[in-house]
């Protein structure tokens, strides 16, 4: 890893291959999903973030921990980390990988596997998977986006992957055709969904919504809305965390979907 080249997009964290020239704009930025900031496309390195941040973790529950970069970078995101008997599970990512949170993450038995969302969150992918020698789990219907495909980058196909300890990645589609979620069914009584921001939890905590954009406030269409629905109603949840800190559901979460999709359709 070449920490002095700056090849991580500090709109969404992105890091581009270091043997390559960073790109004028971040693709995954450039896109009707993201943007481009108004000041223009900025990037950094491992050493300024280094220098400039750290990384928090918060416990959520006896089984799930909270990772996320203070100051806020990028867009904020955080990452989720599952302890599972059968192995951890990190889902999406944040762009620092610092010692603290090597150690702390190897403290609770290190990582088997990392899965993600959406593209917004690859981030440092390849060095996280490298400092826990781990398969990264993204979906075939977002392999356009892998920039920065290392060896550890494995691309799955169908619906759903199974893990392990009942836990599996859906994929979704809607916000990117590769977007998925993690259902974990040991999380709460009914079983928790983490959804990134496949699905994006209002402030309020009153309302859950879909959308090709969000920073955009780019609609999906009506069909896609309805298919959303169908394919989530089998799926048993009482419990969403969403991409950020305060975008947590504890209580009623599946009842709240439903009634927020009836909004739609």
């Amino acid at each position: 890893m070449d920490s002095n080249k700056k090849n991580i997009c500090t709109a969404c964290g992105t890091q581009y291959p270091s043997n390559i020239n960073t790109p004028e704009l971040c693709p995954i930025c450039n896109d009707d999903r993201q943007y481009i900031p108004e000041n223009g496309q900025t990037w950094t390195n491992f050493d300024e973030l280094s220098d400039n941040y750290s990384v928090i973790a918060k416990k959520l529950n006896n089984n799930l921990y909270e990772l996320r970069m203070t100051p806020s970078f990028a867009i904020g995101q955080r990452a989720l980390l599952v302890l599972a008997p059968g192995g951890n599970i990190l889902w999406d990512c944040i762009a620092l990988v610092n010692e603290p949170v090597i150690e702390f993450i190897k403290s609770k038995g290190g990582l088997k596997a990392i899965a993600f969302s959406h593209p917004h969150y690859y981030s440092t992918m390849n060095y996280w998977a490298e400092v826990f020698n781990c398969p990264v789990y993204i979906h075939q219907n977002d392999e356009q986006w892998v920039f920065n495909r290392g060896s550890h980058v494995s691309l799955w196909v169908g619906t759903e992957k199974e893990l392990r300890d009942g836990i599996r990645i859906i994929n979704t589609g809607g916000h990117f055709p590769g977007s998925s979620i993690l259902h974990v069914p040991f999380l709460s009584p009914q079983g928790a969904v983490l959804c990134g921001d496949t699905f994006a939890i209002s402030p309020s905590k009153k309302h859950i919504s879909a959308m090709y954009s969000y920073p955009n406030r780019i609609p999906l269409p009506l069909h896609e809305m309805q298919r959303l629905k169908k394919q989530m109603d089998p799926i048993p949840f009482d419990t969403m965390y969403g991409y950020a800190d305060f975008l947590n559901i504890y209580l009623n979460a599946k009842e709240l979907f439903e009634n927020s999709m009836a909004k739609y359709i």
